[in-house]
């Protein structure tokens, strides 16, 4: 991993707090405290000084790198709870998904912003992506149905992916070549991507395979930096590895007291990723020979969500 003063790892979980760890020594230097709601899902913003919580019917940003406690910018008047929140490359604005059926755009320049554009669909969004080209938007719903939204035109395509399973994630690696969509039914759809990356050409999505990943629900979804890894994760109590140019097993990474798998991320170098998991612990796995290097031990209940950035990107 890169040098430890350009690391930042954060893990928010169902004990109403946010953790900010040094990843290479294992030691929690910071905890914010989130009172509202557990948190569902955390993102920093692309010049790393804030992070978002989401959580119910909120969405807090605060201060990565000050004292201050308190959230420094709030969002406010979502019903029920946020699934996914993430921010467009220049930090102009930032986007959330969640369980009332709207994805919202939030332009960021005031302290309370407002919700400037919503995209209205019929039922719970679990997850949401942007697109790296910055102006497409990808959900999916608990209907197993798509939702592609082009922001320029502001116009939206659905697409069913699997009408008699949910779909929990969704990922694309970030050559914009592959776009990855994980299901309660332990299936994860791979789907090669054309168009609309550098041109106003439309977002085209052409299917490559599937792969029968988990007996279980698949959690999340996660490309390595360099695209030739997809990570899944499970409440089978797994993380799981594939390669991407065949789209075999790699390794299994798995723990006798790991319970549910909410999130995970790699490093720059694929050679690591750090997950969380039910049992209130995050670790640092050597994929290669899927041993655990740390653990990061602190929260009182679940961690359901984690952001890490070592230096070149955030996930």
């Amino acid at each position: 991993m890169a040098d430890a003063d350009a690391v930042l790892l954060a893990t928010g979980g169902y004990d109403h707090t946010i953790r900010l760890w040094q990843p290479h020594s294992g030691v929690c230097h910071r905890t914010l405290q989130h009172p509202e709601s557990q948190v569902n899902a955390l993102s920093l913003t692309p010049d790393k000084q804030l992070i978002a919580a989401a959580g119910f019917q909120c969405v807090r940003l605060y201060d990565v790198h000050g004292c201050n406690p308190n959230p420094v910018i709030n969002c406010d008047g979502i019903q029920k709870n946020i699934t996914a929140v993430g921010f467009h490359g220049d930090g102009r604005w930032m986007f959330t998904a969640g369980e009332d059926g709207k994805v919202r755009i939030w332009d960021l320049r005031s302290r309370n912003p407002q919700s400037q554009r919503t995209l209205s669909v019929s039922n719970v969004v679990n997850t949401a992506i942007l697109h790296p080209n910055q102006v497409t938007i990808i959900a999916g719903d608990r209907n197993g149905v798509l939702h592609i939204w082009d922001l320029k035109s502001n116009q939206s395509e659905k697409i069913v992916i699997s009408a008699d399973n949910a779909i929990t994630c969704v990922d694309i690696d970030r050559e914009a070549s592959m776009l990855a969509v994980a299901t309660n039914s332990g299936v994860c759809h791979i789907y090669t991507l054309r168009g609309s990356f550098d041109s106003d050409e439309r977002l085209m999505l052409n299917p490559k395979t599937q792969i029968k990943c988990h007996d279980k629900y698949i959690i999340k979804c996660r490309f390595s930096y360099d695209s030739t890894l997809l990570a899944t994760t499970s409440s089978d109590s797994t993380i799981k590895i594939w390669r991407t140019c065949d789209f075999t097993l790699k390794s299994t990474l798995t723990n006798a007291s790991q319970r549910w798998v909410w999130d995970c991320s790699f490093s720059t170098d694929p050679q690591y990723l750090i997950s969380a998991s039910s049992d209130a612990v995050a670790r640092l796995w050597n994929v290669e020979n899927a041993k655990i290097i740390r653990e990061y031990s602190g929260h009182q209940k679940a961690i359901v969500s984690m952001v890490f950035y070592d230096g070149n990107i955030a996930e």
